[in-house]
């Protein structure tokens, strides 16, 4: 039932909002389509990416809105990876945004108790990630970046491409 009043919702909007069918109706359809999931953290690959179990579904997540460094820029991205497994509990909630060009689920995670901690936040405020702002345009990842620098804490604790981690990958 809700499946079909999901697909009326967006056939509806699609008439609607022809008039604006490359501004408009992509962000109303994206939000329609958001799902929770209950999963357990199967494991976390850097600090950016884990997979996990839904359902007895394996589903790999790229973090929704933030860049970590990369593994290879040590010492930064291992400690970002470890802040991630540091703040993760077993049980997660994913929010699906969207899918990356690599098949992945992106997707903010909250801790699946009665606070629902963004983790992808958490990781921009205790600066074990950055914002990824070509993908992010929510006020609230850049407050928490501005404040996670002037507390110089994490990767902002010293200068260098791991501040950047997109400008590294493609140095």
């Amino acid at each position: 039932m809700l499946s079909r009043l999901r697909l009326l919702l967006a056939v509806s909007t699609i008439g609607v909002g022809a008039p604006c069918i490359n501004g408009c109706v992509r962000p109303i359809l994206t939000a329609l389509f958001q799902e929770e999931r209950v999963c357990e953290v199967a494991s976390i690959h850097d600090g950016d990416t884990m997979r996990l179990s839904c359902d007895g579904e394996q589903v790999k997540v790229r973090l929704y809105c933030i860049d970590a460094p990369e593994l290879s820029q040590r010492p930064w991205g291992q400690e970002s990876r470890d802040r991630l497994r540091a703040i993760a509990p077993r049980r997660v909630i994913l929010i699906r945004k969207d899918m990356d060009s690599y098949g992945r689920t992106v997707g903010e995670i909250l801790a699946d108790d009665s606070k629902r901690e963004n983790l992808n936040l958490a990781l921009v405020r205790n600066g074990g990630a950055a914002v990824y702002s070509r993908y992010c345009n929510e006020g609230r990842y850049f407050r928490a970046e501005d404040n996670a620098r002037n507390l110089r804490v994490g990767i902002w604790r010293k200068s260098g491409l791991h501040q950047s981690p997109e400008r590294w990958r493609h140095r």
